[in-house]
């Protein structure tokens, strides 16, 4: 009987090692192509949209309307680059009369108010001030700056004109979407500052278009 049973046992003994062989082997990868079942998908970009999701707000409208003050005259646009052109009637005593100008550009709203603070040289009396403020659902930042003004004026390729001692600037730049709306006036000192009055007003009836 023990002679049987070393029998069995040596004829068993390689089937056993066959089949804990088998269950060691490492299992091959998947052919090229294949998916990976093993592995979950790699997740989206952060901010990264699917096909059909909704598209992002805008920021702000696309173009803004307003109120031209009585006694504004509109003029012909100098440049392609200008949505419009208003002349404002000289004050008593000014040489020139002052000029609005309605724009669109890129750029950050910084990056333009020291851009409009470049184009005048100040003296130690002169300013520059800077007001944010909500108009209904727009946001405008008023700008008023004294000085000589050396530039903005003239027409695309011409020569620049010479500095203009005792000028000032109102400007109101809006956030719109995908740029800055910019209404900027200027002209003699006088002449601006009795215009002051009506250029809040126009600054208070802007709204999205």
């Amino acid at each position: 009987m023990a002679t049987r049973n070393r029998l069995l046992a040596a004829l068993l003994a390689p089937i056993a090692i066959l089949a804990l062989s088998a269950c060691e082997k490492t299992p091959e990868p998947p052919p090229s192509g294949a998916p990976d079942k093993a592995r979950p998908a790699p997740a989206a970009p952060a901010g990264s949209t699917s096909p059909g999701a909704a598209a992002p707000q805008r920021k702000g409208p696309t173009d803004v309307a307003y109120d031209v003050p009585e006694g504004w005259q509109k003029a012909e646009n100098p440049s392609p680059m200008r949505k419009a052109t208003f002349k404002i009637p000289r004050a008593e005593g000014d040489s020139e009369d002052a000029e609005m100008s309605v724009s669109q550009a890129g750029g950050t709203i910084d990056q333009n108010v020291q851009r409009w603070s470049g184009q005048f040289e100040r003296g130690k009396d002169d300013t520059t001030t800077r007001q944010d403020r909500k108009v209904g659902e727009l946001s405008v930042t008023v700008v008023e700056i004294h000085g000589t003004f050396s530039g903005g004026m003239g027409m695309p390729g011409a020569a620049p004109a010479g500095p203009k001692p005792n000028w000032a600037l109102l400007g109101a730049i809006v956030e719109t979407d995908g740029s800055l709306t910019f209404f900027k006036l200027t002209g003699p000192e006088k002449t601006v500052t009795a215009a002051k009055p009506a250029f809040e007003k126009f600054v208070e009836s802007l709204r999205a278009k």
